[in-house]
């Protein structure tokens, strides 16, 4: 397998990030213009309709921008560490966030015997990360410096707004569609004279193309924020190495956590993007019908064994580590 260096890595998921995150903006975009033409007749109404989604949009990111780490800590039932009961945490923690040039995070543990963690905040001066008790038990200090690498990259690469941003935009996204099936439902759509607006074919045309999307682009939204989900995911990987100079601790943390069979009380639906790992495991009643929001962990471990040149995982070792994630 060819190397490839961590600076080509971060470079290809950045571009791939942004590219996701304007497929979205065009989707709301073109869906709140076909709602608006569709019951206003106009393309006046179309782009009305366009400028409340964007608004909608820019209100709820105010909101979460606001107060949603701490509402994301609060349901993990994170508590801020004292720096004397958890010495070797506190220190390799500064001495990525000093790597890396951010600010020192608050730092919070989760008592779950489940080995993960999470960073949240809205930008490198705002932001905490947490770890499980598991983590610091199972873990050692090289695996542990991988794992808090990545999670600190979500911070210096603004991972944890990128997300939030392309939360909104799903979450703006199912609310159009909501409004306008129902709005239907109710109201037979636009009620505008033919003869007035004498669009009444087009309007038609824009009804039937709201009416699909407003079935596709939830569908669509969640599929386009599950690759985002993933392309951050690798990018924190490539930066995490790029920050320890170690991606055979990463690549243990990975195989050890995912491996690992306890279960994450407190990781939920709505939380579980935020995770090192997929909380969610396989084998739970609660991942029926769940898409994961995180690459497969063979695909990562694979991806950083090319920054060294390294044979991808055999077989054996592939099959192992298969359907846990």
């Amino acid at each position: 397998m060819a190397s490839q260096t961590f600076y080509s890595q971060i470079a290809t998921n950045k571009r791939q990030s942004i590219l996701l995150a304007v497929i979205l903006g065009v989707i709301l975009g073109v869906f709140g213009f076909s709602v608006g033409f569709a019951l206003g007749g106009s393309a006046s109404t179309g782009v009305i309709a366009t400028l409340i989604a964007v608004g909608l949009a820019g209100v709820l990111s105010v909101g979460s921008y606001d107060g949603g780490d701490q509402l994301v800590l609060a349901t993990s039932k994170a508590r801020e560490i004292d720096p004397q009961a958890a010495p070797q945490l506190m220190n390799v923690v500064q001495e990525i966030a000093i790597a890396a040039n951010i600010p020192m995070p608050k730092v919070y543990v989760i008592d779950d015997t489940a080995p993960n963690a999470f960073a949240t905040g809205r930008d490198p001066q705002h932001a905490s990360v947490a770890v499980t008790s598991g983590l610091l038990e199972k873990m050692d200090r090289e695996e542990l410096q991988g794992v808090l690498g990545h999670e600190l990259s979500h911070i210096r690469n603004y991972d944890i707004r990128f997300t939030l941003l392309v939360g909104v935009l799903v979450g703006s996204v199912a609310l159009l569609s909501d409004f306008f099936l129902r709005y239907t439902f109710w109201f037979g759509g636009g009620r505008r004279d033919d003869r007035e607006e004498g669009g009444g074919g087009l309007q038609a045309v824009f009804m039937i193309v709201a009416l699909i999307m407003a079935i596709l682009a939830p569908i669509a939204s969640a599929l386009v924020q599950l690759a985002v989900s993933r392309q951050r995911e690798y990018l924190a990987d490539a930066s995490s190495v790029e920050l320890t100079r170690n991606p055979h601790g990463l690549e243990r943390a990975l195989a050890n956590i995912a491996s690992d069979k306890e279960v994450l009380e407190v990781a939920s639906r709505a939380t579980q993007h935020l995770y090192f790992t997929n909380p969610i495991k396989k084998f739970e009643a609660r991942s029926a019908g769940l898409m994961s929001t995180h690459p497969p962990i063979v695909d990562r471990i694979n991806r950083l064994r090319q920054l060294t040149g390294e044979a991808p995982l055999d077989p054996a070792e592939t099959q192992a580590l298969s359907g846990l994630d």
